[in-house]
């Protein structure tokens, strides 16, 4: 059993239904019907409504998900870049309700269901990254500060808990619904909104252009297939690592600290004749 979170956003339906294909059983979570619902319903998926915003909601998800017998895969993948502006301007419990939804509400649902049966393999937990990683991303400090927060959870809980690999994935410009706030926003969203525009009609901006979703898709099922020691608590970018090659592989296995969040390495060298008496 494969479950994913936000499964009726673009990426994560494009997941069940790569899944689906290949002869999985799927189980998602959406917070509002959509036309990805419907073709996921046809597909046989199930489907289960949830907003991550909403404690009840939460758990009466996890009420009707701790039926299922047990799983192998959960993905994280709900996201919503609102509310977007500078920092001071925005409402801060709408600031204080995007980290739910990006990741307090998810992290929720994720406490519990590890509590779930599993079928005796090691199981795969992915979630998704965004903007900011390498940046101070302007206008969405909700969105952004979830995105990192996440990259390190990854980490401390694939320390933790030994039967199950966590790893994120940034899956870079990707076409989807979640840039429509952006657009919508232009008083907002500042310079974001003309990149915005370029990047979904093709065009490529500052090195950048969408990515296609199949290598998403392929770079999830690469994380999956792998192993603890390869992927886990480690943050890859779909575009920009060989995650395909092997011998990349072999790196991972030897340093531990590769792809994670680290100051190690970024230290300012001080001249050796400084007076430190």
């Amino acid at each position: 059993m494969r479950m994913i979170l936000s499964i009726s956003s673009d990426i994560g339906t494009a997941l069940a239904e790569d899944w689906i294909a290949s002869g999985f059983e799927v189980v998602g979570t959406y917070r509002t019907w959509s036309e990805n619902c419907e073709r996921l319903k046809s597909l046989k998926a199930n489907l289960i409504q949830c907003d991550f915003t909403n404690k009840n909601s939460v758990k009466s998800a996890l009420s009707a998900s701790n039926r299922i017998p047990h799983w192998d895969v959960l993905v994280l993948g709900a996201g919503d870049q609102n509310p977007i502006g500078l920092f001071k301007d925005i409402d801060f419990d709408n600031w204080e309700k995007s980290i739910d939804a990006n990741f307090t509400g998810m992290l929720r649902f994720l406490h519990k269901s590890l509590g779930f049966p599993s079928n005796n393999r090691l199981r795969s937990v992915v979630f998704f990254a965004g903007g900011g990683t390498n940046s101070a991303t302007e206008r969405y400090s909700a969105y952004t500060i979830s995105k990192i927060a996440s990259m390190k959870m990854c980490e401390l809980l694939d320390f933790e808990i030994k039967d199950t690999k966590f790893t994120i994935l940034g899956p870079g410009w990707v076409k989807t619904k979640i840039h429509y706030s952006t657009l919508i926003e232009p008083e907002n969203s500042g310079r974001n909104f003309e990149i915005t525009k370029k990047m979904l009609s093709g065009m490529k901006v500052n090195g950048n252009q969408i990515n296609p979703m199949s290598r998403v898709i392929e770079c999830c099922n690469w994380v999956i297939s792998q192993s603890k020691e390869v992927v886990g608590g480690r943050n890859f970018s779909v575009i920009h690592d060989q995650w395909e090659n092997t011998k990349l592989v072999d790196e991972l296995v030897k340093n531990n600290d590769l792809y994670k969040l680290r100051r190690f390495g970024n230290d300012l060298k001080i001249i050796n004749d400084v007076d430190r008496s």
